[in-house]
């Protein structure tokens, strides 16, 4: 993975500079983002290959102390492969240096606090050795080791009936959707904004299919987005007032992660994934391949000091896909 590419033109995170247009008589102006000295917490990073990383890239590259949840399962995985240097590469930042996280906390963001642990979930011999685990206990982790910190992103979603259509969803597989991909967005920031600074930012991620039929993408999940956007303008107005911190979301694009290619439907020639962004890549205006750099540069921007005026938005980083009403036959026929 390279490092972070512009969301805007001629914009990157880090030390280079947007230079702005000249008018005769008129100073050289320039924009920089500058992170350093910020602390970044960012749940749900397992890997490399998603939103979440991108994210940690390009805050990094800006000079910010980068922090990750990771889900505990998956956390022995995601540690060895981090030191035995299989993730070096995609490590790699703009000036050369390599990427750090700071600290790895295991984070279950479907429990609230150690009271909603049940047995089965302290006994699974994949959550053996780890403890506090819970959002409250890593915000209390976070705060002993950080004090305050500024960024705080929400990369978490999942739904164990996403392969199913909403006509066959179970009430507990829609519920486990919105509880895993919206609550928890709730609940992070009922938790991490009193141990944020006052100018702090929030950003989640979501997906056109909270306002757009997506075939496919099933389970609740559609909802669950619907209702994480919903919840991004009311914790937007609560936590501005409260605490003085922005929230925003992302709707970013599809792209080949690892969590989206474990969407699998039924009895196409692709996997789900694939047809979605061949279907992206066809009809969107810009038609080209989404890449995660340039989600994780317009995060850093909604999280740095040059977004200070916004919030309660839902940014669209998606080639434009979300624009569109009516496709062309023929780009139809090619992802079909």
């Amino acid at each position: 993975m390279r490092g972070a590419a512009g969301a805007y033109a001629g914009l990157s995170v880090g030390n280079s500079r947007l230079a702005q247009s000249r008018v005769a008589g008129a100073p050289e102006m320039a924009l920089s983002m500058d992170l350093t000295g910020k602390v970044a917490f960012v749940a749900g990073v397992a890997d490399s290959n998603g939103y979440g990383w991108a994210i940690c890239k390009a805050l990094a590259n800006a000079g910010a102390t980068v922090t990750v949840g990771t889900w505990p399962p998956v956390l022995g995985i995601f540690e060895k492969s981090l030191s035995g240097g299989r993730l070096d590469d995609d490590m790699i930042l703009q000036d050369g240096s390599k990427m750090k996280i700071a600290t790895i906390y295991p984070l279950d963001a479907v429990f609230d606090t150690p009271d909603d642990v049940p047995e089965e979930t302290k006994n699974n011999k994949r959550y053996a050795g780890l403890e506090g685990y819970t959002i409250s206990e890593v915000a209390d982790k976070v705060a002993a080791d950080y004090g305050k910190i500024d960024i705080l992103v929400h990369s978490l979603a999942n739904g164990p009936e996403v392969t199913k259509p909403l006509l066959e969803t179970s009430r507990n597989g829609y519920l486990a959707a919105s509880s895993a991909s919206a609550y928890s967005m709730v609940s992070l920031v009922q938790k991490f904004a009193p141990i944020m600074n006052e100018g702090g930012s929030v950003l989640s991620l979501t997906y056109i299919a909270s306002e757009k039929i997506i075939p496919g993408y099933g389970g609740g999940m559609s909802s669950a987005k619907s209702a994480l956007e919903s919840d991004t303008r009311t914790l937007a107005y609560e936590a501005g007032r409260k605490y003085g911190i922005r929230v925003n979301t992302v709707s970013a694009g599809p792209l080949k992660s690892r969590a989206a290619s474990a969407i699998s439907g039924k009895g196409g020639p692709k996997p789900f994934i694939e047809v979605a962004i061949d279907y992206c890549k066809a009809n969107a205006p810009m038609p080209k391949d989404l890449t995660s750099d340039e989600v994780g540069a317009t995060a850093a921007f909604l999280l740095s000091p040059m977004a200070g005026a916004i919030t309660g938005m839902t940014v669209y980083v998606d080639n434009g896909m979300h624009a569109m009403g009516m496709v062309q036959d023929v780009a139809v026929e090619q992802v079909r």
